[in-house]
């Protein structure tokens, strides 16, 4: 049995991995702040962005969902990853060798599935890569040179090929030290009346990888006419490998994607191969399926699909298939916020043939030349109807008229209402109300399935409960179970919470007699009280932020581990480094200003219910005591 990984190693760990760096794999980040950043949460989807992180503290909140928690729980979510496995993975990621307790690290064999997937996966690939090298490759580098790719076009996007052979990849994985039922679960073999063998042969291969850079599977050309399979054949279903979730293309094409706010869909692996080389690096293509709606989750975060711009487009065949494809885009399109475009060249060539033909110039054109989606699907729903005779026209009216209500830009579809009637040869207004019933009836139809889809009393996306992208003290809910949230329209409440963020986020910035006064606070929301008291038993804050956020993190309930998380990663209300200062010790001063203003309230109800001619002495210590607060709370003020 494995050892325990040790606690001060994972602490390690933590603190030298950069939360940032990993989050940008899976999040394209915006600056939301001094040391605070934010994006499209990862965890669920939403339109404007309200996932936010603070390497400094290595911290991460989502402000609606409630998602918390530091880079291992972040691996471990988006990874699918054990505790352990992320903390090796993150580990081998900093150069960090783990040591570990009550026995030894794990065995080759004892590690994570998942894992021993990705390793075979690194090795196959490296495999394949050699092997189009070989004589027995040779029709795989035709076919490449034909298309206009050159040996570095290979090698950047990892192309390989699979020999002809029934057992070339199984052996060298074997070699490798991996067991049948491995590679098995890898997807790359197939199973026959004498075992395994290969499932690619005498294919050319092109690696498919995640967002982060990691080879998932595999998609396989056919090149030799005694290949009876299908023309392509990809990696089937497996642990790593769901094609619902997976674009080719996307670990190359992210940064662009982030950067220009575009996304542009193509059909194939060498259109991706095209577009790239042309200059278009924000191409990606899906692997055997439709783009559907996991695809549209992963496109969004990358674009900051949150209604300041940015477009997608998809560029099909303009055969059949093609315009069933396009069709079946705009399904989707109501997911986006961004606009989304479609791009058919009119000889129905695609991007790989284009380049061939035309040079990179004519790719180019064509992504200039895209239409907006939904006119496409205007033109191509009225191609299946005869526009000549009356009864076509009618029919085609109903089903074109949902088509244009489906616009989600109101002030557009007057606009489209009218070229419809354009189109159609009809009376403008006949069409207009056409198009009016139809987006009235969409309406009722998406209100009646909310209401059968969703639990009785539950509020909806919008409704008074805290919709996608708003910060949760927008809204007074629950910090966690057992816990009210605090209701931050109370100012005695938000100087609260704003104390704790600063000490929280900014332990460096308190002097000795601010700490001391900081821990002698009282705080009057359980919440706010509960966190004050883990400040108190963590101590000094000593460190890093890092290590100051966890060690007050340890000390709350659990209950109130995203608390923490949320007030360590909430950006401050400043805006400048040289006004931070500035800010944290306005908001303590208004704290202890609070405090006082308690101190003084409380003697001013003894004073009032003492008779000064019983005690005197009492009485005078009394006023000197509040004309001293008096003088604290004005020092205090002089200081703001």
């Amino acid at each position: 049995m494995a050892g325990l990984i040790r606690r001060e190693d994972i602490d390690e760990v933590r603190q030298r991995t950069d939360i940032k760096q990993v989050v940008d794999a899976y999040v394209t980040l915006k600056s939301a702040g001094i040391g605070s950043y934010k994006g499209l949460c990862p965890f669920h989807d939403e339109r404007s962005p309200s996932f936010h992180i603070r390497p400094q503290v290595g911290r991460y909140h989502c402000f609606g969902c409630g998602e918390s928690g530091d880079v291992i729980a972040f691996v471990q979510r988006m990874d699918h990853t054990s505790f352990s496995e992320t903390v090796e993975k993150l580990a081998a990621r900093v150069g960090y060798e783990l040591t570990y307790e009550d026995g030894p690290g794990p065995k080759r064999e004892d590690v994570g599935k998942r894992q021993r997937m990705l390793d075979a996966h690194k090795i196959a690939a490296e495999f394949f890569r050699g092997q189009l090298l070989s004589p027995g490759a040779a029709p795989g580098r035709q076919f490449l040179g034909e298309r206009g790719f050159s040996r570095s076009a290979a090698e950047h996007f990892g192309i390989g090929f699979a020999p002809q052979g029934w057992d070339g990849l199984l052996k060298h994985l074997r070699a490798k030290g991996f067991t049948e039922e491995e590679l098995s679960n890898t997807g790359m073999f197939s199973q026959g009346s004498r075992g395994m063998y290969d499932r690619f042969r005498g294919r050319l291969v092109w690696p498919i990888r995640d967002i982060a850079g990691d080879t998932i599977g595999f998609g396989a050309r056919r090149l030799l006419d005694d290949d009876k399979g299908p023309k392509y054949l990809n990696t089937p279903e497996t642990l790593l490998y769901k094609k619902s979730q997976v674009l080719y293309g996307i670990d190359l094409a992210k940064r662009e994607i982030a950067k220009q706010r575009q996304l542009i869909v193509v059909e194939g692996y060498t259109d991706v191969m095209a577009c790239h080389l042309a200059g278009i690096k924000t191409a990606v293509a899906t692997c055997g399926t439709a783009f559907g709606a996991e695809h549209v989750k992963i496109s969004r975060r990358l674009l900051s699909d949150d209604g300041t711009g940015g477009e997608v487009i998809f560029t099909f065949d303009g055969d059949e298939a093609g315009q069933k494809a396009a069709l079946k885009a705009f399904d989707e399109d109501q997911r986006f916020v961004a606009q989304t475009y479609v791009a058919v060249e009119p000889s129905g060539a695609d991007p790989c043939d284009l380049r061939v033909k035309r040079g990179d110039g004519a790719v180019q054109e064509l992504i200039d030349a895209r239409r907006p989606l939904f006119e496409f699907a205007i033109k191509a729903t009225l191609r299946k109807f005869n526009l000549d005779t009356v009864e076509g026209r009618v029919q085609a009216l109903r089903a074109s008229a949902p088509v244009v209500a489906r616009i989600r830009d109101s002030a557009m579809r007057p606009a489209y209402s009218r070229e419809l009637a354009g189109w159609l040869g009809m009376d403008p207004d006949e069409v207009a109300r056409a198009v009016s019933a139809a987006s009235k009836q969409a309406q009722h139809s998406q209100h009646v399935q909310q209401r059968q889809h969703s639990p009785q009393g539950r509020q909806g996306e919008h409704g008074q409960g805290q919709g996608e992208g708003q910060r949760s003290d927008q809204t007074p809910g629950e910090a966690s179970p057992g816990f009210s949230r605090p209701d931050p329209r109370d100012p005695v409440v938000r100087i609260e919470r704003d104390a704790l963020e600063v000490v929280l986020q900014q332990p460096a910035m308190l002097s000795p007699e601010q700490w001391e006064r900081f821990r002698s606070a009282r705080f009057t929301a359980p919440a706010h009280a509960a966190v004050h008291e883990a400040v108190r038993a963590a101590g000094a804050a000593g460190g890093t932020p890092a290590q100051w956020v966890e060690q007050v993190r340890q000390e709350v309930p659990d209950v109130l581990d995203p608390f923490v998380s949320e007030l360590a990663v909430r950006p401050l209300n400043t805006t400048s480094p040289e006004a931070l200062t500035m800010y944290c010790t306005d908001i303590l001063n208004r704290l202890f200003e609070l405090q006082i203003t308690h101190e003084k309230a409380e003697k001013m109800g003894q004073l009032q219910r003492m008779d000064p001619s019983a005690d005197p002495e009492g009485y005078q210590r009394l006023q000197r005591d509040l004309m001293e607060l008096e003088m604290r709370r004005r020092a205090l003020r002089q200081d703001r």
